[in-house]
């Protein structure tokens, strides 16, 4: 590990990142220097244009993967080298286009979770959708976060490494009883291969594709999707949007508020003025003459 790298990797870590942002991070800044095959501290303000033209240009990424380079970019001239550029102005945010989720019904998720033949599988997307617990928060749990007593689960250090308490269904405490009594898990709730190892997001992950291809369901269902569908089923059932970001562990309401674009109760409150209309007779086109 080269100096500089020692460097930005510790300042990253006396500011408490999360090891997968330091990851990526590394990462971009890598990618970075080896675009111009030189060391990242001996680029300038130019190189940082030309890079961000590459990189919508020829590489075609997607604002998404643009931010995080951006990001990490950021973080490395701002903090490590101490540049005194004014971000914004250097190193921009390209413009995310404003995606609404596909959100699954109560009876499409019913469906498609009693197409998930495995057992543990079934359980942790089950978790999933009664808790509203992203798939990363999902397979770190540990049996000891189940509290039956209060019923409720702990999410320990979710996204932003925040701890969260969410309500524990019981028709989901039944789920995990017969589960228990099969499985007998110790370490972890749902464990992987690997000894020692909670199960990988990718297993959950390919455990839903085959799920959703044996549904038949014409609209994509991913361990995020049901995470959607939880916090809009709430919303249509009257739960209000501060309770439901709590239970999300969003940062801002800002985002929890984008689910009132999508829950029905809120999108068709109001009847289409169409409505209003009488309903007008259809009119026939005129008949032509006969000459003969």
């Amino acid at each position: 590990m080269t100096p500089l790298r020692q460097r930005m990797s510790e300042d990253m870590q006396v500011r408490n990142l999360s090891l997968n942002t330091q990851l990526s991070y590394l990462q971009q800044v890598s990618l970075f220097a080896r675009h111009f095959g030189m060391s990242p501290d001996l680029l300038g303000r130019e190189d940082v244009r030309t890079y961000q033209v590459y990189l919508v240009n020829e590489k075609k990424l997607a604002p998404g993967s643009i931010h995080i380079a951006i990001s990490a970019l950021r973080f490395f001239f701002n903090v490590t080298l101490e540049r005194d550029w004014a971000p914004e102005e250097v190193l921009p945010f390209p413009k995310k286009p404003q995606k609404l989720p596909i959100i699954l019904s109560p009876e499409e998720v019913q469906h498609f979770l009693g197409c998930v033949l495995d057992l543990k599988h079934h359980a942790i997307l089950a978790t999933c959708y009664a808790a509203g617990l992203r798939i990363s928060e999902a397979v770190q749990l540990k049996p000891t976060d189940i509290d039956s007593q209060r019923m409720v689960i702990r999410v320990e250090q979710g996204k932003g490494q925040k701890d969260r308490y969410v309500m524990l269904s019981p028709k989901l405490l039944e789920i995990l009883r017969d589960y228990w009594r099969m499985q007998r898990p110790r370490a972890w709730l749902y464990p992987g291969d690997r000894a020692g190892q909670p199960i990988t997001r990718g297993a959950v992950g390919q455990a839903c594709a085959k799920a959703h291809e044996l549904s038949g369901l014409s609209k994509p269902a991913t361990p995020h999707s049901l995470r959607h569908a939880f916090a809009v089923h709430l919303l249509e059932t009257g739960a209000d949007v501060r309770t439901i970001q709590l239970l999300l562990g969003h940062r801002s309401l800002a985002t929890t508020a984008h689910y009132l674009r999508i829950a029905t109760n809120k999108v068709c409150a109001t009847s289409s003025p169409f409505e209003l209309l009488p309903r007008p007779a259809p009119t026939l086109p005129p008949a032509k003459p006969e000459y003969f």
